[in-house]
């Protein structure tokens, strides 16, 4: 099957009876709620729930290995798949898709940079997932929509199940990526953030071929227009510290970086909603309207009230909004060059400064080595804090080698001379159960220091073990809180426990052989 065989099927599934094009998204709450796939919330958001698979399945995530991706794509992390299982596969989804009683199908971009948008098409079995897909992609106008030529077409048919021993996927489940076809295919998942993240992984192939930086990271700007990104992995705070009232959100989780600026690679949100209140977090809170899409969202029967702190479908419970909801935020949703980067890690070790000053080759390392910490009680069997590294925060959705990455990062930094910080939103004065969590209010107040240049010229000194330029103060923010080993009551606990994971981070680096010595020798001295 080539290409032109590909597109041909999906343009003829697309023409087969009682297949809707962009409805509104009012239409689709009603198509939602007549086929009975979720309930109606009491602030007009539609809640839903995905069966089995309440979050992503990587196991079940596929590339196909043919002569366009056998030399760009890093097969150590990501699975291969054969041309014939993709072809197999497609034929099947596509035929169940054409013997539905309807379909839905959304037309759009992803991509804020007209120059460099990817056209897209999302065939939906469920009205909810296209609705999922009205929020959180960029809509066409209608002069758009006219013209809309689509370069890529995910096929979501979460009915359909494969077979292992017949289907060769490792479970009914599968999200399949063919950069030849382009075209993604899902089956067997009913959760939503497959179909956001595999066309976050595409573009995570193709921007780099472009020489445009491609990032898991949130991004905002101030009233002067300077722009901060804000990288980390879950639990360390990124959407809380980079949504907030005195700064235009740009967005909260995918981006791209190219010459002329940063660019949301998205249209919406999708928001972690476990404990969400509207004291913690009012602008999430506030941002959930009608036709937001709730998953796994346990509601209240009596009054229709969404109850966030119920975790007992899954902890990871979300809602899916577009920017027009939210009110700071800058639509379109383009920025200029960052003129800060914030590294956000959760140390349950308790031994990283809260705020550190990086040079170019130290931002490349942290941004390789992508740490953070697993909490004990979190997974079954984890009793103490574990350190977990995800290679430029986001290591499932990087088809490409680390190094292209790292490379265009130091790149960009280099040439439009950003600051670079790593910032410990986890523990001080001890690891977790005995320490305590950072104060938001002092993050809070590195970042915004950090984000108005008050670091650029100040006083620093160097951490003995990781080698992180730490300053010397910090308006409104204790000077002991700002050098761990100050804040622990046992000097030779933090020096072993510091040592402990130093290492850690030296054996996790041993997976970029291809790193250079200026890079390598960034990290910690030990």
């Amino acid at each position: 099957m080539n290409a032109t065989v590909s597109k041909t099927t999906i343009s003829e599934l697309l023409k087969t009876g009682n297949t809707f094009v962009n409805l509104p998204s009012a239409v689709l709450v009603e198509k939602a709620l007549s086929n009975n796939e979720g309930v109606l919330t009491d602030r007009g958001s539609l809640a839903v729930t995905t069966g089995k698979y309440t979050g992503r399945s990587p196991h079940d995530k596929f590339f196909v290995k043919d002569r366009t991706t056998e030399d760009q794509i890093d097969w150590t992390r990501n699975q291969a798949i054969s041309e014939e299982v993709f072809q197999s596969l497609f034929h099947k989804v596509v035929h169940y898709l054409a013997d539905l009683p309807e379909r839905f199908v959304f037309k759009g971009f992803a991509g804020a940079d007209p120059q460099q948008r990817l056209p897209i098409q999302i065939v939906n079995e469920y009205a909810w997932q296209n609705l999922f897909c009205h929020q959180l992609f960029i809509a066409p106008t209608p002069d758009e929509l006219v013209r809309h030529q689509a370069e890529f077409t995910v096929l979501s048919a979460p009915g359909f199940k494969a077979v292992p021993e017949r289907d060769h996927t490792r479970s009914e489940a599968f999200i399949i990526i063919s950069i030849t076809h382009k075209v993604v295919l899902i089956g067997g998942t009913e959760y939503g953030g497959e179909i956001k993240k595999s066309i976050f992984t595409v573009m995570n192939y193709l921007l780099p071929g472009r020489g445009v930086m491609s990032m898991h990271c949130s991004a905002n700007q101030g009233t002067n227009g300077n722009t901060a990104l804000f990288f980390g992995l879950s639990g360390t705070g990124k959407t809380t510290l980079s949504n907030v009232p005195d700064r235009d959100l740009i967005g909260d989780d995918e981006h791209g970086w190219s010459d002329k600026g940063i660019f949301n690679i998205e249209g919406g949100c999708y928001a972690k909603t476990i404990r969400l209140s509207k004291e913690r977090e009012p602008q999430i809170y506030n941002s959930i309207r009608f036709a937001t899409v709730l998953e796994n969202v346990i509601v209240s029967k009596s009054d229709r009230h969404p109850d966030y702190d119920n975790g007992s479908l899954t902890e990871n419970t979300r809602a899916a909004y577009t920017l027009e909801n939210v009110s700071n935020a800058l639509i379109p949703s383009i920025g200029g060059h960052p003129s800060a980067i914030i590294f956000l890690t959760a140390d349950a070790f308790g031994v990283l400064p809260p705020i550190s000053l990086l040079t170019p080759e130290q931002a490349m390392y942290q941004f390789l080595s992508g740490y953070t910490s697993k909490l004990a009680g979190t997974e079954r069997g984890v009793t103490d804090p574990e350190a977990t590294f995800s290679t430029c925060f986001g290591a499932p959705f990087m088809p490409r080698p680390a190094s292209v990455y790292a490379e265009l990062l130091g790149r960009q930094i280099r040439k439009h001379h950003v600051k670079a910080y790593l910032v410990n939103t986890g523990w001080t004065g001890g690891p977790y159960g005995t320490g305590s969590r950072m104060k938001l209010a002092y993050t809070r107040k590195m970042i915004q220091e950090a984000l108005d240049g008050h670091f650029d010229h100040s006083a620093t000194r160097t951490d003995p073990i990781f080698g992180l330029h730490i300053p010397n103060e910090c308006p409104g923010v204790p000077d002991d809180v700002l050098l761990p080993w100050k804040t622990w009551q046992d000097a030779k606990a933090y020096d072993r426990t510091a040592r402990l994971l130093a290492l850690k981070f030296k054996d996790n680096f041993n997976h970029f052989p291809e790193a250079s010595d200026e890079i390598r020798q960034a990290g910690p001295i030990v």
